[in-house]
């Protein structure tokens, strides 16, 4: 027998949440983010994100169609999802031929390569942005300041250091963060987006209305998100209370970078992230500890893809030994 069913115990539950229905809540989740990044970088962030999303639509859907002879099921909505949180990950200095390179790896390598939705163990975008970060290293650390006009296609942009870039570079001249204080941005800056960065980890606020979205249509748990942003907070707070001058605070940790777009878009991919719920409180927990590490002692100013994606990789562990109660089971409620 070349395959074989294998029936669980029951209870059967059917909920009214389809793969499409969660994947286009996530993507209408996505909204605030791209209308953030456009109003911050102009018409090429919108460019990027239709370039990034199409070409990760094409590369499923010919390797569906032509590779594995299989139906095409792009219209599920998740080669979009891949693609929108692709661009969110990467400069808008990038070009657009690596965009559409770093969407073919997401898509081909990380995705499809591994059996197609539900089989891959590590976020596609992730991996896109991993490839496009060790392949083109000038462009993805090119960081254009958040510009004037919406219409602006950024040729000729003002490019400087990310929030969490200026103080690696303090760290690495052995300078205190006092020498830069002035510089850094403030709270509100770094809530509102008015910083440059990555597309996506531009505004704390547009990500915590697809949030909030998410939360509302049921498509994610909080555990996930505000424990890692905890995680991160508590340790990264520690070392500020030792020497506040060589460390920042934890609100400027959970604000910079791209800590709210993970917390709350990536780590939270049902893919590759626990099905139970301690299994999601491990997970999250692991994914802000490793955060913290890098960004406290790393070599990269950044450490949440790297967090999420080894965390990734301890899920089938973590899934097997965290199992949840089956039902019947245990003390009567």
């Amino acid at each position: 027998m070349s395959q074989t069913l294998i029936v669980s115990s029951s209870p059967h539950a059917k909920g009214d949440l389809t793969v499409a229905r969660i994947m286009w809540g996530v993507v209408i989740a996505l909204v605030p983010v791209f209308v953030a990044s456009a109003l911050v970088f102009g018409a090429r962030a919108i460019m990027a994100v239709l370039v990034t999303s199409a070409a990760c639509v094409v590369t499923e859907y010919v390797i569906q169609r032509y590779f594995l002879k299989q139906r095409a099921t792009v219209s599920d909505g998740s080669a979009v999802v891949t693609g929108m949180l692709l661009a969110f990950n990467v400069s808008v200095a990038v070009p657009m031929w690596q965009l559409v390179v770093g969407s073919i790896v997401a898509i081909g390598v990380a995705k499809m390569a591994f059996g197609g939705l539900g089989a891959n163990p590590f976020n596609p975008a992730l991996i896109g942005r991993a490839f496009m970060t060790v392949s083109f290293p000038v462009h993805m650390n090119t960081w254009p300041l958040p510009q004037q006009t919406l219409l602006s296609l950024g040729a000729d942009r003002v490019t400087g250091a990310t929030a969490l870039g200026q103080i690696a570079d303090a760290k690495a001249l052995g300078e205190p963060l006092t020498t830069i204080a002035a510089e850094l941005p403030s709270y509100w800056q770094l809530f509102l987006g008015t910083v440059g960065g990555s597309m996506g980890e531009i505004s704390a606020l547009a990500v915590l209305i697809g949030g909030a979205y998410m939360l509302y249509r049921q498509l994610i748990s909080w555990e996930t998100p505000v424990i890692f942003l905890g995680t991160l907070a508590v340790i990264t707070g520690t070392f500020w209370v030792i020497d506040p001058t060589a460390y920042a605070d934890p609100l400027f940790h959970v604000l910079a970078g791209g800590a709210m777009l993970g917390a709350w878009f990536m780590a939270t991919d049902m893919t590759t992230s626990p099905m139970s719920r301690n299994g999601k409180i491990v997970f999250a927990v692991g994914c802000g500890f490793i955060t913290a590490v890098i960004r406290l002692f790393g070599g990269f100013p950044e450490g949440v893809t790297y967090a999420i994606l080894i965390m990734n990789a301890f899920v089938p562990i973590i899934d097997n030994k965290l199992r949840p109660r089956r039902f019947g089971k245990g003390a009567a409620a």
